[in-house]
């Protein structure tokens, strides 16, 4: 399948800066024929997308209709392929658990075809950081994530952080250099660090675990706890990310159901 298929006419800001530029180097000549099709007179309108949507499909939530921006979910997926190959390879080698577990998300959110030219696209991306060095593909991760950072909101940064965790926790261990690349890409990303250590918690049955989620000591307060609960249920609420679509959203709220289950561990031990 082409990628130009999988993307359509919605682009997004991925078309500029050191993304856009990656995205030309691995996708080459299709990436340049997407960008002269949505650049051209003839595509000023709305565009449809290889499900047959339009920009102007709605989705009912509880407060209302959200728009689906393709382009910001394009965006949001690309970026997710480029951070994606910086997790992977930070331990100097390419897991399959790993890269099985991106191809699952890929079919799970789009088609099979979707997932074998996503797998192509990181085999790609490999290729780019063994061509230009570690240090080098270093940088431009690094550039990629600021413009991440000013494109998308705190809360849409947030999911892309956990799908990476997810995906480093995917072959059942998360060695340290994998730890310190997705705590690069979280400063980078203009995110507070300690947003990798919450998520690294998610999903477990201990209480300790469950303070690191709601990154808070044993030792604090009650109102300490309700505090930073409410912080985090208001920066991971499923309608933040409602936007990038409706798979997004749901992976968003089996992120907020963990939380919340963290959150009634301690009320339980508590008896509040």
């Amino acid at each position: 399948m082409a990628f130009g298929t999988w993307i359509g006419g919605f682009l997004g800001w991925m078309t500029a800066g050191p993304l856009g530029a990656l995205a030309g180097i691995v996708l080459g000549k299709v990436f340049d024929s997407m960008m002269n099709s949505v650049n051209s007179p003839e595509t000023q309108g709305p565009f449809e997308d290889p499900f047959g949507r339009q920009t102007s499909d709605f989705r009912h939530q509880t407060s209302g209709y959200q728009r689906t921006d393709y382009g910001q979910r394009n965006s949001f997926l690309f970026s997710l392929l480029v951070l994606a190959s910086y997790i992977i390879k930070a331990d100097g080698k390419v897991m399959h658990s790993e890269m099985e577990f991106v191809r699952q998300m890929l079919r799970q959110n789009f088609s099979d075809e979707a997932s074998r030219e996503g797998d192509s696209i990181l085999r790609k991306l490999f290729d780019e950081q063994k061509r230009v060095g570690m240090q080098a593909f270093r940088k431009t991760v690094a550039d990629c994530c600021v413009q991440i950072a000013r494109n998308m909101d705190y809360s849409q940064r947030l999911q892309l952080l956990n799908f990476l965790v997810m995906i480093a926790q995917a072959d059942g261990s998360v060695p340290q250099s994998e730890i310190t690349a997705l705590k690069e890409c979280a400063q980078w990303m203009r995110m507070s660090a300690d947003e990798v250590d919450s998520m690294m918690g998610l999903g477990k049955d201990d209480l300790a675990s469950a303070y690191q989620v709601l990154g808070v000591s044993p030792n604090a307060t009650d109102d300490e706890l309700k505090k930073a609960y409410r912080k985090l249920a208001l920066e991971h609420h499923p309608d933040k990310v409602a936007a990038l679509g409706e798979d997004i959203r749901r992976a968003a709220e089996k992120k907020f159901q963990k939380i919340n289950e963290a959150k009634e561990r301690i009320w339980k031990a508590r008896g509040l």
